[in-house]
């Protein structure tokens, strides 16, 4: 089987960067013109955006898919087709809601459905795709480059976009959008391009056809009956619940507790994202085991964080004498490590178990991250509100789910601790028998 090299990576991050550019369109200007432009509720473009994440819970079952005909290929730029018609059908529901606000939330649902199946066909064959090709030496690394350019497609789709969208008019915003999903759909191809070789090149597994079962449920159930896999799901969802809860209360904590100006704090997520930027290239470097292993970042990840958010615990009680924005770089640092080193393994744990199912579990693993993010932000908000009704202080509000978030990051690195565990003794060898006695047949009595 051949091995990628670097090139054949930025290729796929070129891919990575191409999906996020779509979303990040759907997911934060159409949030923006519908509240703003079009003066609807805040909670519409929520919703919409939690039923993207809802729809990935059909990760799995696409993962089992291309896992059938041993080929993500197809299922990467059909996936970003879908993706792509998905983007311009949300911008075109968006714009008619100007004038029959119904039928355009009903199109927009349909819309942000096809988002989510999009990213759900395309993200999971490209992360098993990497995951089979890529030497576990270079997975970190690898995992790094991919999310950089996914972050880098995000920040150019939003400047180029934001540019291109003024002075705003409905036609304008579809116009944008669809250049920019016909502009990823042309990346993806051009860079999917024998990118898996010929049938000499694939895995071992696509050789020959599966004698697996072919049923979705039966391969579902047989990797949710690997202990390993299982526990590391619930990691996933648990440590992306805890990532994702503080997206949405930092800000307002920040302007609440500490007096920070609109300004001063929107400014704290370049401080959080540079800090995320310095724990990814750290967690990268550990590939190579020269700072230490991936399970080691992927715990320590999860501990620093969990004391970086008690640290704005801390500042909840001190308010500007704490240092905030230095406590604000430290639990993104701890996070940006933590989650190079947890896709690392998952990358490593996708191949591994009874059979080849590394589409099923990736999309199993992809899918508890989804539902964790959708939940993410809503269970933090819901909870910074029900606290501030039960203490009363709005500052101390946020600083209890600061620290629920805290406790969960714990936990998450208590399951860490122990899929490492497991995945050391499933690597050792089996004691020999004892020899059978030749005389008596009894076993582990030796012939005298």
């Amino acid at each position: 089987m051949r091995t990628f090299g670097w090139l054949t990576v930025v290729r796929l991050g070129c891919v990575q960067a191409s999906l996020g550019a779509v979303v990040v369109l759907t997911t934060s200007t159409l949030n923006r013109v519908m509240v703003v432009e079009l003066g609807l509720p805040a909670l519409l473009p929520g919703i919409l955006v939690a039923l993207h994440y809802v729809v990935q819970l059909l990760r799995p079952r696409m993962g089992h898919g291309s896992d059938l005909g041993q080929r993500r290929t197809p299922w990467i730029v059909g996936g970003m087709t879908v993706l792509a018609a998905g983007g311009v059908g949300a911008a075109a529901a968006t714009a008619w809601m100007s004038s029959h606000v119904t039928a355009g939330i009903v199109a927009a649902l349909l819309a942000f459905a096809l988002i989510g199946v999009g990213v759900s066909a395309a993200g999971t064959s490209l992360l098993v795709l990497l995951a089979q090709r890529v030497p576990p030496e270079r997975r970190a690394a690898a995992a790094t480059i991919v999310w950089l350019m996914m972050i880098a497609g995000f920040a150019v789709t939003a400047g180029v976009a934001g540019s291109l969208l003024d002075p705003y008019s409905p036609a304008r915003l579809v116009g944008v959008t669809a250049a920019v999903s016909a502009a990823a759909l042309l990346v993806t191809c051009l860079a999917m391009h024998g990118v898996e070789g010929s049938p000499a090149e694939r895995p071992a597994s696509a050789a020959a056809p599966s004698a697996e079962p072919t049923w979705f449920f039966a391969a579902l159930a047989e990797v949710w009956a690997e202990p390993e896999a299982r526990r590391f799901t619930v990691f996933v969802f648990i440590s992306m619940l805890a990532y994702s809860a503080q997206d949405l209360i930092l800000e307002p904590f920040a302007g609440t507790a500490l007096g920070f100006t609109p300004g001063e704090s929107t400014r704290l997520s370049g401080v959080q994202h540079g800090g995320v930027l310095l724990g990814m290239i750290a967690a990268a470097l550990a590939g190579g085991r020269r700072f230490g292993s991936l399970r080691a970042w992927q715990i320590g990840g999860c501990l620093l964080s969990a004391l970086a958010l008690l640290g704005l615990v801390a500042a909840g009680m001190l308010g500007p004498a704490w240092p905030f924005k230095l406590n604000v770089f430290v639990l993104g640092a701890a996070n940006g490590a933590f989650s190079i080193a947890a896709i690392a393994a998952m990358m490593k744990l996708a191949g591994e178990g009874r059979s080849a199912r590394a589409g099923v579990r990736m999309g199993m693993w992809g899918a508890a991250q989804a539902i964790a993010f959708g939940l993410g932000g809503l269970a933090g908000t819901a909870a910074s509100d029900l606290a501030r009704i039960v203490i009363g202080s709005p500052a101390m509000a946020y600083a209890a789910v600061f620290a629920g978030e805290a406790v969960l990051f714990v936990a998450a690195a208590v399951l860490a601790v122990k899929v490492g565990r497991a995945a050391a003794s499933a690597r050792q060898p089996a004691p020999t028998p004892p020899p059978m006695s030749l005389t008596a047949g009894t076993p582990g009595m030796e012939a005298r």
